[in-house]
């Protein structure tokens, strides 16, 4: 007989959070049943509320709660890179080429475009290496959890569920802007009332005004429509997302054969416009902070990662599907953005959420490149949606099995096996923001929490070395642990700070309000949940001259504990 929990837990040293247990406790060559010192890693014994704050989540603890998940692991290395394409290529080359460059860049939004594109690199590397070592659900938030601790895993997920929530509705908007054209290009104009936000941004004012439209009708339908095929299955959702994700590329591919040669120098003269007096309004500042609104392009590789508990074999996939997408946008994104801006000048594309297919609509004869842009723009745009919504149920569902957030935000579908509380949850949500709000306020808050989370990504790569050196790492950002993190953390902060300052109160207003249901709710339910997860934790086979520490895994016994985890068995 194994003695209780507690009782083998108390017999283990606590000082390392190490998946490694030493010698064996009891005499002989025997294997035995004993609980790992990770037991103790996620223990808050002897820890004030301060340092309680701050206790991380053993990685080991993380990849067990993966290897029990009951959601179904049908995703691949293509799978993955397709749903990083099908996030990231949508909404920067058919919304934001535009707004940052009419508002900030001028034809300079390309070297934004650049910009945007090198600080995600770091966080991709990143992102990558924490992935291959903790391949469960919940991304950026899970990873901060494991390296920073409990109010830094906290921070992050509350500040995830507005980049993605926030960052759907953007899409849906521009979704509906390129519905309006496409259907004005076949003779029906859609009633504005019914097709536009009731509230507008005026960027020079800096305030919102009230537009007298009533809803935007389309943002909303889209929306509730992808969260309808999400409830049904991932495996399903990428299919269908497969198919999307060809028709856009193909559609950009097109538009690039036949304007490139269309092209105005002298619409790229000058290449920087001067700056206007103003923070942000073109000259250097202009670049940097059209660097941030167009960084909310970028976000794919991020919703990549939240799908780790549903891939085949995510400490090889992950790394590649957030590396592969990443590179095949940056190159559209500048291809697209230098065209875009050849053909028609910058300060044309004010106001304008479907910039692609109004460039081409005033040179004559290409009335059909017009309806197929915008044909590919709503596929195209429907794709991102899609992967938006996918990605913050399970970030819900991560936080809820860590009891952040209530338990039914945790439960799976008996039959589809997703998380569709959540994900019927974050469509109407998300539903409702398309409607009301304009594109530009939805557009810079996206960017600027995407920005935060990368910050903490490429700090959790460089604390995890330090602490937990011994890992194996399927992939290891290259040139040690400081460098890359080091440039992705400074790249990323960088670019919030050139972000209006409006952008930014409401960033904080946001954590502010997360901050108050941590410390009242969900602080508590996190430990608690903490605890219980730590003892609950699977028998494993002991060999007394095993590999690093003479631990080798053995098969798992007992029945299923609270978290997903395993319980140990009474029974040697």
């Amino acid at each position: 007989m194994v003695p209780s929990p507690r009782k083998m837990a108390s017999s283990v040293s606590s000082d390392s959070d190490s998946a490694s247990s030493g010698a064996s406790l009891h005499a002989g060559n025997k294997p035995s049943l004993v609980p790992t010192r990770r037991t103790i890693s996620s223990s808050n014994e002897g820890k004030g509320y301060f340092g309680r704050m701050f206790t991380t989540k053993s990685v080991d603890l993380l990849a067990e709660q993966g290897a029990n998940s009951d959601m179904h692991r049908t995703l691949g290395a293509w799978d993955l890179t397709l749903l990083g394409v099908g996030e990231i290529v949508g909404t920067g080359i058919f919304v934001l080429t535009g707004t940052a460059a009419a508002n900030n860049a001028g034809p300079a939004v390309v070297i934004s475009f650049v910009i945007a594109g090198i600080a995600s690199m770091f966080a991709a590397l990143c992102y990558s290496e924490l992935a291959s070592i903790i391949p469960v659900a919940g991304s950026a938030y899970t990873y901060s959890y494991a390296t920073l601790g409990s109010f830094i895993g906290w921070t992050i997920g509350w500040d995830l569920c507005l980049e993605y929530l926030v960052g759907a509705a953007t899409v849906c908007v521009g979704w509906s802007a390129y519905l309006r054209s496409f259907l004005s290009a076949c003779g029906y104009d859609m009633p504005s009332r019914w097709s536009r936000s009731p509230v507008g941004w005026d960027v020079q004012k800096g305030e919102f005004h009230i537009t007298g439209d009533y809803v935007d009708l389309p943002a909303m339908a889209i929306a509730l429509l992808m969260t309808t095929i999400l409830v049904f299955g991932i495996k399903e959702s990428a299919r269908f997302n497969s198919v999307i994700v060809m028709i856009k590329i193909g559609v950009i591919i097109i538009f690039i054969i036949a304007m490139g040669p269309r092209v105005d120098r002298a619409n790229w003269s000058p290449f920087v416009p001067p700056n206007e007096g103003r923070f942000g309004q073109y000259g250097v500042s202009g670049i940097f902070q059209g660097a941030s609104v167009v960084f909310f392009s970028y976000i794919g590789f991020d919703s990549v990662s939240c799908c780790a508990q549903e891939c085949k074999k995510p400490e090889r996939d992950l790394p590649i599907g957030t590396l592969s997408s990443l590179a095949v946008c940056t190159v559209l994104y500048i291809l697209v953005a230098l065209i875009a801006t050849g053909l028609l000048p910058y300060y044309e594309f004010k106001g304008v959420a479907h910039p692609i297919s109004f460039a081409v609509e005033g040179i004559e004869g290409y009335k059909w490149l017009v309806m197929l842009i915008n044909f590919g723009a709503i596929a195209g745009l429907t794709s991102v949606i899609l992967v938006s919504l996918m990605s913050q149920p399970r970030i819900f569902y991560a936080m809820a099995v860590d009891g952040f957030v209530p338990a039914f935000c945790g439960k799976i579908h008996p039959k589809y096996k997703t998380p569709w509380v959540t994900t019927i949850i974050t469509g109407a949500l998300c539903s409702l923001c398309a409607g009301i709000l304009p594109i530009e306020v939805l557009s810079e808050l996206t960017s600027v929490g995407t920005l935060f989370a990368f910050v903490l990504v490429c700090v959790g790569v460089s604390v995890l070395r330090y602490r937990r050196p011994n890992l194996e790492r399927k992939f290891k950002v290259p040139l040690g642990p400081w460098l890359i993190p080091g440039l992705g953390a400074a790249s990323s902060f960088l670019l919030i700070c050139t972000s209006t300052p409006q952008t930014i109160y409401r960033l904080f207003g946001w954590m502010a309000i997360g901050w108050i249901i941590y410390f009242v709710w969900g602080f508590q339910n996190s430990q608690k949940a903490l605890e219980r997860t730590s003892l609950n934790l699977p028998s494993r086979v002991i060999e007394p001259q095993g590999a690093e520490g003479g631990e080798v895994v053995g098969k798992k016994e007992g029945s299923m504990g609270e978290g997903g985890v395993a319980k140990v068995t009474a029974d040697s």
